[in-house]
């Protein structure tokens, strides 16, 4: 009996959830979908899950060995640069089909007020002094707390196990899709004046620019780090392909 082909994705983005889903009822295929574990709530998932990091990209190595792993999609979050980084190294050094699902950045607009910067660290210099809406995730929130004079309208997708590391703030709980129309109440409920955002890319999270847009709002957009070397694809459809070039 021929032995099924094992698919690793990287996962924890919405991408991630539904090639699995597709992915998971292809002949032939046995599909496992590697999470960080900093949800400690991710939406439900076809096929296998394991949760936690491999340890850098050792164990990464040894974990596709043991779980004779034969093709690898990342599908991981657009600014998780390490595991990115490290698919690409190991893949590339022990020779597994590997491919980088990306979605593509958001484009600015004629009517928004961009200001673009490299990292957080630049993106806490901009909001200083202002009543800010963090939309970074919660773990890395310290790169605002030496920021002066701010307020911070701080949302996450779970419950904070301690109270984040910013003097001033509110900390409210969303799990993505938003709507424009709750995106814009929430700003001007709160006196927001400026937005810091990563530019993620993606519908689900895409309603905070245009309401943001609407009210007239500057953005504080972190630019994407750099992709590692390897062939990229921005869709599940061009990913299912993929797979089923490499399947045979």
């Amino acid at each position: 009996m021929v032995r099924p082909k094992h698919l690793l994705i990287l996962g924890g983005t919405g991408e991630a959830a539904a090639l699995a889903r597709q992915a998971v009822n292809r002949p032939g295929l046995k599909v496992t979908t590697s999470l960080a574990g900093e949800t400690r709530t991710p939406a439900r998932l076809k096929g296998a899950v394991r949760s936690g990091g491999f340890g850098g990209a050792d164990g990464m190595a040894d974990y596709l060995r043991q779980a004779r792993v034969d093709l690898v999609v990342d599908a991981t979050h657009p600014f998780a640069a390490v595991i990115s980084h490290n698919a690409a190294k190991v893949c590339s050094a022990v020779g597994l089909a590997h491919i980088h699902l990306v979605r593509p950045p958001w484009e600015r607009q004629e009517d928004d007020t961009w200001i673009d910067v490299d990292d957080l660290i630049q993106a806490a210099q901009e909001v200083a002094g202002r009543r800010a809406f963090l939309t970074i995730g919660r773990v890395e929130l310290g790169r605002f707390a030496e920021v002066e004079d701010a307020w911070f309208l701080v949302r996450v997708i779970d419950p904070p196990a301690q109270p984040p590391p910013l003097a001033n703030c509110r900390v409210i709980q969303g799990r993505p899709p938003f709507t424009v129309e709750t995106e814009r109440a929430l700003m001007a409920d709160h006196k927001i004046d400026v937005v810091a955002s990563k530019n993620s890319g993606g519908a689900s999270t895409y309603a905070k620019i245009t309401a943001a847009r609407a009210l007239g709002l500057p953005v504080v957009m972190v630019r994407r780090p750099p992709p590692p070397n390897g062939p990229v694809v921005a869709s599940v459809e061009k990913t299912l392909a993929w797979l089923a070039e490499h399947q045979t």
